[in-house]
């Protein structure tokens, strides 16, 4: 189930039933299509070697028993539909506020991008870099070495100055320590609109400027409202 995002495709399907109801049918048409070779099978049994009942009672205590669990999927699947609505209910909240998560998709919306870089200890040198959805490089710049979190606000405007489209970039923050080599150890972080907010496969998802997701669990922080276009 999705609320409040541009994407068309529904995570539930109304009218497609739930595997329950499926098996229900294909039980109901087995259990039919034995008790009329049950009862045909009767009507021309030998009345002097009549046939043993044992065989069919156990064929008919078998679809109660497959019977039964169908019932209790049944009820299952009707809790976790609830639960997965409940789920939805709890991230409606989200929609319309900006979020803060772990990340190198970085999502420009308005013109606005927000992201983060924690650096270790030991960086000599270092620099941010954006890349495009064609893996081309449209921003860099120095990083700070310093260690700790440094954020910048970037106005999605390109190394030429001109303003770039909206839409999901690529972050890349480097350093290298004093002898040229590189650290792995630094952390992304970006900031991004909820648009929309869903379930999938028990998992709540939040959607970040329409087409980036991100598990609801993942989010470090929330901030009331859009951000603004003023770039620091």
């Amino acid at each position: 189930m999705i609320l409040g995002s541009t994407d068309t495709t529904s995570a539930n399907t109304a009218t497609s039933g739930t595997e329950s109801d499926a098996a229900k049918a294909k039980l109901d048409e087995d259990l039919n299509h034995f008790l009329t070779l049950l009862v045909t099978q009767l009507q021309n049994q030998d009345p002097l070697d009549p046939m043993d009942a044992t065989e069919f009672t156990s064929q008919l205590v078998q679809f109660a028993s497959v019977e039964q669990q169908i019932y209790q999927n049944s009820n299952l699947e009707k809790m976790l539909n609830l639960q997965e609505t409940s789920q939805i209910a709890s991230m409606v909240d989200f929609i319309g506020n900006q979020v803060e998560f772990f990340s190198q998709e970085l999502p420009l919306a308005d013109g606005y991008a927000e992201f983060s870089y924690v650096m270790p200890t030991g960086v000599a040198s270092g620099t941010v870099n954006i890349a495009n959805s064609s893996g081309l490089n449209v921003f860099y710049a120095d990083a700070d070495t310093s260690a700790g979190k440094h954020t910048i606000k970037w106005d999605g405007t390109d190394k030429n100055g001109r303003q770039l489209a909206d839409g999901t970039y690529t972050l890349l923050v480097s350093g290298k320590d004093s002898s040229g080599n590189l650290i792995d150890s630094i952390e992304h972080l970006v900031v991004g609109p909820v648009t929309g907010a869903g379930v999938d496969d028990g998992i709540g998802k939040l959607f970040i400027n329409g087409n980036q997701t991100v598990e609801q669990s993942k989010i470090l922080s929330v901030r009331k409202g859009l951000a603004e276009t003023t770039t620091e």
